[in-house]
């Protein structure tokens, strides 16, 4: 059971990182063909800061630490409905994840799989679990080592968005990288 200020602390960073994740404009994606076209916009398609959010003020978080992390890397990264496969979108701020883990070598990470409230508890678990294995298996494929990352599926357990609608749905369908230890403090 949480405690009631756990969860006040839990609202507040998610409603922080909704109202950054709404301010950020989305570059224009290249088709390869010297076209861009712009991403997919609406619910389906939340996003969270590709770079730094503070203005590249590093010294706004000690370097090494859990809000270093957080801040100018990213912890999050969000799937498509019924997908475990790793959006292109997804795939600066996974390599900046493991730019910082190879910088911090001490550092053990959790990835925590989430998916929305739509679905069996059993099959949110399971997506949940596939969710977060997809970021493993990137990370791991890209040089950080195996045994720093564990992975948890909470499946609908811990939603970073209220409400019943396209838009929490997409926040909630995410992979959460947590810093477990060995950050700096």
């Amino acid at each position: 059971m949480l405690k009631p200020a756990t969860i006040a602390r839990l609202a507040a960073v998610s409603v922080a990182v909704a109202a950054i994740a709404a301010c950020t404009p989305r570059p224009a994606a290249d088709t390869g063909a010297g076209n861009t076209v712009p991403p997919p916009s609406g619910p389906q398609y939340p996003t969270a800061p590709s770079g730094p959010v503070d203005g590249g003020n590093l010294g706004a978080a000690t370097p090494g630490s859990e809000q270093d992390f957080v801040v100018n890397v990213g912890d999050r990264v969000y799937f498509d409905l019924d997908s475990y496969s790793i959006r292109s979108e997804a795939f600066p701020r996974l390599d900046a994840q493991v730019a910082w883990l190879q910088r911090y070598p001490n550092v053990t990470i959790r990835i925590e799989g989430n998916a929305d409230e739509r679905g069996t508890r059993e099959y949110n678990l399971a997506l949940g679990a596939r969710r977060a294995e997809s970021v493993r298996t990137y990370l791991v494929e890209r040089g950080v080592n195996a045994g720093r990352i564990d992975t948890i599926s909470f499946g609908k357990e811990r939603p970073i968005a209220a409400g019943s609608n396209e838009e929490a749905w997409a926040r909630n369908r995410n992979a959460h990288t947590a810093i477990v230890s060995g950050a700096t403090r």
